[in-house]
């Protein structure tokens, strides 16, 4: 295979001790059919994705056995197994997917034990590098006590399956939960231009040296906030995605990118456009998006 690395974006994270990361990732999830459910159409471009992902030097894939569900493992494994040394695969447990596509949760004691093996199974592994325990609905956090749920990961954790532990869809308060049990590499929530209820969250974390991974970078904008990232965007000659990437980016050192895509060209497209540097006046005007929302 021809070699087509290149200097990523951001550099790399040190999740904890002989565990760093590329800053800008790859996400899975789009590897599935529709909505996440099912087979892709192309499973051959899905394989095609994952090896060009390696090629470019990302060492970071963040993926989850409900993707399908078992269908996005199950290609990851097919395109790099044996995985190369440096490729580190981070995980998430709490959900399941039923035959409507839903994603009932499934945090007990029980399930997230079976959970655990399964995804070691699909992925072909002895042990996770990573495992975020899932909690919230759909797209945002619920609140309520994580302990009991975690604590299950911790038991797992001290079995020598999971190496490192992180929490996924959570508030600050569960976070402050987590770390009080066991301590925690990453946060993995909503956030970006538009939506950043994390700003808090995401420096106190920076300073205790913790990954914070934002998922659905483009997701919840209104017509207007759309119309402030094209104008930046078409001012700079980028895109609307390259630019959202490269803000992440330099919001925190501690950011970690994920974006997904089942595309090769996409892919490309993602890891070049995460490499922009943003100007001043363009930080500026991007930060006005999501101003209301830390007033």
């Amino acid at each position: 295979m021809t070699s087509t690395r290149t200097t990523l974006a951001g550099g790399t994270f040190s999740l904890a001790d002989n565990l760093t990361v590329t800053r800008t990732g790859y996400g899975a999830m789009q590897l599935a059919g529709p909505h996440v459910f099912g087979p892709p159409a192309d499973r051959e471009a899905a394989l095609a994705v994952l090896r060009a992902v390696v090629e470019l030097g990302i060492t970071h894939i963040d993926t989850s056995d409900f993707y399908g569900p078992f269908v996005t493992n199950e290609i990851i494994k097919e395109a790099l197994h044996p995985y190369p040394d440096a490729l580190h695969l981070v995980t998430k447990v709490g959900s399941l997917r039923d035959a409507d596509g839903g994603w009932p949760r499934a945090r007990s004691r029980d399930q997230l034990r079976q959970a655990v093996h399964d995804n070691l199974t699909r992925l072909g592994l002895e042990r996770l590098d990573v495992v975020n325990l899932r909690v919230g609905g759909i797209d945002s956090p619920e609140a309520g006590s994580i302990a009991e749920p975690f604590s299950a990961l911790v038991e797992l954790r001290d079995e020598g399956l999971i190496a490192h532990l992180g929490v996924s869809n959570v508030t600050g308060e569960q976070v402050a939960e987590a770390q009080a049990i066991a301590p925690i590499v990453e946060v993995q929530n909503l956030y970006n231009i538009a939506n950043r209820q994390d700003d808090d969250l995401v420096d106190s974390l920076a300073a205790q040296g913790i990954a914070y991974v934002p998922y659905f970078p483009l997701g919840g904008f209104s017509p207007l906030q759309s119309e402030t990232l094209s104008r930046v965007a078409e001012r700079l000659g980028a895109t609307r995605m390259s630019v959202a990437l490269a803000w992440l980016l330099q919001r925190s050192p501690n950011i970690l990118l994920i974006p997904g895509t089942s595309s090769v060209a996409h892919l490309h497209e993602n890891v070049a456009g995460a490499a922009l540097e943003l100007p001043a006046d363009a930080l500026a005007e991007l930060n006005t998006i999501g101003a209301a929302l830390v007033e």
